[in-house]
């Protein structure tokens, strides 16, 4: 498994890295591949890297400031180095190369059987997630093994109405479909997902997991805002701890 996992600086982006690393240890066979959105690698995310225990590849991307305004899609740039980095690793070894790739965004909360659902991917796999759209939860609708519709609370009308952890792609997918990447120009907010999985897939050859969509095994949980109103504004502690 090749998780492709978005991460920027801000205050709760380490306790963030850490409960997920701490679920990727427990997944064999999972290789993590950690984007960062700044012109450079930061000391924090490099030390933490090197002290996660975890195979791990370490990107970085920025973000261009145009795209930085409220409303737009976020995360796309990363994402898209991910899937540069995977194509670039793969392109020169031999078919078949068996492998599922997953987009694990640092702001959910994942179950273990999520990791075990997804490695039979042959396709496109999809799942329930908790937690987003303005709803407990949201999931494709499958009837007869196959996926029908939506159970969703926000655009209905898209083709594939499902959060960016509500599905897996198969390495050869990606490798065999080489310009599929997300996009910025036409993209809407919200639509990246399907404006992704149109370029690789349909709904009807979607793979139902999660007891035919059936479970919820991961969470869009979202860390609240956290509050430093009294910390000072110049660092006034003896010693520069790392949070």
């Amino acid at each position: 498994i090749y998780a492709i996992t978005p991460t920027y600086s801000r205050p709760v982006q380490k306790a963030e890295l850490t409960r997920l690393a701490n679920t990727f240890r427990q997944v064999s066979r999972l290789h993590w591949i950690l984007v960062e959105d700044a012109a450079a690698r930061s000391e924090l995310v490099t030390r933490f890297v090197a002290g996660a225990g975890l195979p791990c590849t370490h990107l970085h991307v920025p973000t261009p400031r145009r795209y930085k305004r409220p409303g737009l899609p976020r995360a796309t740039e990363q994402r898209n180095a991910g899937l540069a980095w995977l194509r670039q690793r793969h392109q020169h070894l031999p078919p078949p190369q068996p492998g599922v790739l997953f987009f694990a965004d640092d702001d959910n909360t994942y179950s273990l059987e999520l990791f075990q659902e997804m490695r039979t991917t042959r396709k496109v796999s999809v799942w329930p997630v908790g937690l987003v759209g303005g709803r407990r939860y949201e999931r494709p609708v499958v009837e007869n093994g196959k996926v029908v519709g939506w159970y969703t609370g926000w655009r209905a009308d898209r083709p594939f109405a499902i959060d960016m952890a509500g599905f897996a792609v198969s390495l050869q997918v990606i490798l065999s479909h080489p310009k599929a990447v997300f996009k910025r120009r036409g993209s809407q907010p919200g639509m990246q997902e399907s404006d992704f999985l149109k370029q690789i897939t349909t709904v009807e050859e979607l793979e139902p997991k999660a007891n035919n969509c059936t479970k919820v095994l991961v969470w869009h949980t979202r860390t609240e805002k956290v509050n430093l109103a009294n910390e000072p504004k110049y660092h006034l502690d003896t010693v520069n701890i790392e949070v």
